[in-house]
């Protein structure tokens, strides 16, 4: 996390020497990896792997989410845990509700409007559509905090504000229009598609569940979730998330153990004979990018 603080501020402070230039897009595409590492870190605080008490859990969360990135943490970890505890379920998990891409031959059926248009042909406009991805999060996490009953509102909307007025005063104070813009596309646009890379592995083109489905928590975690193989670098771009089995089984478990409990989690689903899949990353891809496409068929 120390590490983290020190390159997110020496990122601004890289942004703020090179000044009225086109490199500042490298800075951009740098920026847009701090900002994806810092949410990784977020992710943590979020299922307590970091603190035993609860209090400096929220505290760093809302530090690093709220006002590091941008997001709404609190209202980002409950919407994280309801997709925790019903994963890949039609009716319960909202990282597979029919917005824009359906993930379901029953979800295409039911879509209209512009899901079903992009439904037809929804794996090549996957990766696309995940430049709007940063985007999307940040107008969700300020529509959620303006609800009714939005916990620590004050607190959470107070320090998006403080991001976004130093976030858009920083970049139009040292580019000119052009370049600002340039800039905030490539930096959002960028954050989005890596968030998209980072969890596209773990569950999509894994079986989505229905009512139908009576599975125990080993099963309903295990059958749904996708490790990838790699070594450090692995670990590294995905935040250790690449260990998504493990990561479903114990949740709270800190990141850094996740690779220790892979063989004992992977020989006992053995053992049982529960399916446990893991692949490369190129191969997760693939396999998400498939599902997609078969899912949307009936259209074509």
């Amino acid at each position: 996390m120390s590490i983290a603080a020190v390159i997110y501020l020496g990122g601004w402070a890289l942004f703020a020497w090179v000044g009225d230039s086109w490199l500042q897009l490298l800075v951009a595409a740098a920026m847009a990896v701090v900002f994806t590492q810092l949410g990784f870190l977020a992710h943590d605080l979020g299922h307590r792997q970091v603190f035993r008490k609860r209090r400096p859990s929220d505290v760093a969360g809302l530090v690093i989410g709220n006002l590091g990135v941008g997001l709404g943490w609190g209202w980002w970890t409950s919407k994280h845990n309801r997709h925790h505890a019903n994963p890949n379920h039609e009716d319960h998990d909202p990282d597979v509700s029919p917005a824009v891409i359906v993930w379901s031959e029953d979800q295409v059926a039911r879509s209209r409007g512009i899901p079903r248009f992009v439904a037809k042909y929804q794996a090549y406009w996957f990766f696309p559509l995940l430049t709007l991805e940063a985007w999307h999060l940040h107008v969700a996490s300020v529509k959620a905090l303006l609800k009714p009953g939005a916990k620590r509102r004050t607190t959470e909307l107070s320090l998006i504000t403080v991001h976004f007025v130093l976030y858009f005063g920083l970049v139009f104070t040292v580019l000119p229009l052009g370049k600002a813009l340039v800039f905030l596309i490539v930096h959002q646009g960028l954050f989005g598609i890596y968030l998209g890379l980072s969890f596209a592995p773990n569950h999509k083109g894994m079986p989505v569940l229905t009512k139908e489905d009576k599975l125990d928590f080993l099963r309903k975690q295990v059958l749904t979730s996708r490790n990838v193989k790699g070594g450090w670098f692995t670990d590294l771009a995905l935040g250790q998330l690449n260990y998504q089995i493990e990561h479903h089984l114990f949740p709270n478990m800190p990141a850094p153990n996740l690779r220790r409990a892979q063989p004992v989690v992977q020989a006992y689903c053995a053992e049982i004979g529960v399916d446990y899949l893991q692949t490369g990353l190129i191969t997760s891809y693939g396999q998400a990018l498939r599902h997609l496409h078969e899912v949307g068929a009936a259209l074509r």
